[in-house]
């Protein structure tokens, strides 16, 4: 049975009881939540971690992709960027790569993982077929594709990206409102290239029953790509991007009736101002299903910088109701992210989901803000970087101080702490 099954039953988990304690929320309610569909707790049954939900009424979560390219291939060096995600915030991992043994590399992530991990199961089977040769897109059998999920699956992967919103019907609203960017989905564009060169159907569509066959076995977590997300500002909040969207919300149906857990995607590149309706627009077509963001991101123009682009967009989008922020490092739009890019766009993402925390007031989040002030109240160094997000750097910066004075080099003697402590 599936965690959805489970909690439709009204058995309570050992997952759920895990979870409930540390969202500090009652676990009867919990299950009552993943009953309706409201909150998913993405754990395959082949994988063994520490659990975590996600959706209504608990602290924003946050995911870093990782993996190889073809131009770029070292496990050892995505084991590392995994380890440091995890150790700076991250709640999840998806295993992104499309270079080098795929399988093995699966595999060796999903053993290596302390958190729920994620795939995008088309791109292993594109990139076996396309080969740098991206004319040979229609020959893309998806028996393979139907194969490989079931495949990730057995290895242990909780949740998986399947662009199953993108259909004959929803392409007809993207031709007509063109855009600047066209599909900038990876899975997007090969699917919607494929159901052009082919003149067929999405079969990741069609037969969506056949997916739900392979997830409930498993009970793998379903995350609805946004295929046709928009990638550019002036994009956003299309005809294209809606269309798919409508889509999403019955196949989140479909799903729930099937005891199988579901999470939607969404956009994307976008204004500040059009991010909160597109948040309750989601909840609001599929029922309140658990929202799955990228950034969103406000402005094109800061490549090098779109980790605090993304951040900016993403508490914004918390706060307005999404639940799951999918990182963004400064190396997006520009190159396969190192170590150190991994690092900065967790801690930028986890800002932005605390910061939402704040607003929600959700495990314990005001107090960990509380314990801060007090901590610099009392001009307490140590407390101040056990509570960073990132202590290490904290430490760093108060290391170049060159004397040993309680307060900092910014203030000296005028120091507002020191002086209003004295009164």
């Amino acid at each position: 049975m599936t965690q959805m099954q489970y909690a439709i039953s009204g058995k309570i988990t050992d997952e759920m009881l895990q979870v409930a304690k540390d969202e500090q929320v009652s676990p009867e309610w919990l299950c009552y939540e993943i009953a309706q569909g409201t909150i998913v707790l993405p754990k395959n049954k082949h994988h063994s971690f520490k659990p975590k939900a996600i959706g209504k009424g608990l602290s924003v979560k946050i995911n870093a992709n990782i993996g190889t390219s073809p131009l770029r291939c070292n496990l050892n060096e995505e084991l590392e960027k995994m380890n440091i995600a995890i150790k700076y915030g991250a709640d999840a991992i998806m295993d992104l790569s499309t270079g080098g043994n795929l399988r093995h590399i699966l595999k060796t992530i999903v053993s290596n993982s302390s958190v729920m991990v994620g795939t995008v199961p088309i791109y292993s089977v594109a990139t076996k077929v396309l080969n740098e040769d991206l004319s040979g897109i229609e020959n893309l059998d998806f028996e393979d594709v139907f194969t490989e999920i079931e495949e990730q699956a057995k290895i242990g992967v909780d949740f998986m990206t399947l662009h199953c919103g993108i259909t004959k019907r929803s392409l007809t609203f993207l031709d007509n409102d063109k855009r600047i960017m066209g599909v900038v989905s990876r899975g997007g564009s090969i699917i919607r290239s494929w159901m052009m060169k082919n003149n067929a159907e999405n079969p990741l569509y069609e037969q969506f029953d056949r997916v739900l066959d392979i997830c409930e076995t498993y009970d793998v977590t379903i995350s609805l790509g946004d295929g046709l997300r928009p990638g550019a500002n002036a994009d956003a909040t299309d005809r294209g991007q809606i269309a798919e969207l409508l889509v999403l919300g019955e196949l989140v149906e479909r799903a729930r009736k099937r005891g199988v857990q579901v999470m939607v995607e969404g956009p994307g590149h976008m204004l500040l101002d059009e991010i909160e309706a597109n948040v309750k627009l989601m909840k609001k077509v599929c029922n309140n299903a658990p929202f799955y963001v990228l950034g969103p991101l406000t402005t094109d123009i800061a490549p090098g910088y779109d980790h605090i682009v993304g951040a900016i967009g993403g508490a914004i989008a918390a706060v307005a109701g999404a639940d799951f922020l999918c990182y963004v490092t400064p190396a997006e739009h520009l190159s396969l992210p190192t170590i150190d890019d991994v690092k900065e766009g967790v801690i930028a993402s986890k800002i932005a989901a605390h910061s939402a925390n704040l607003v929600k007031n959700v495990a314990g989040a005001r107090h960990l803000d509380y314990e801060m002030s007090v901590a610099r109240k009392n001009l307490d160094w140590e407390k101040m970087f056990s509570l960073a997000i990132d202590p290490d750097k904290a430490r760093q910066k108060r290391s170049m101080q060159t004397n040993h004075v309680d307060y900092c080099s910014m203030c000296g003697n005028l120091c507002a702490i020191k002086i209003d402590s004295q009164i």
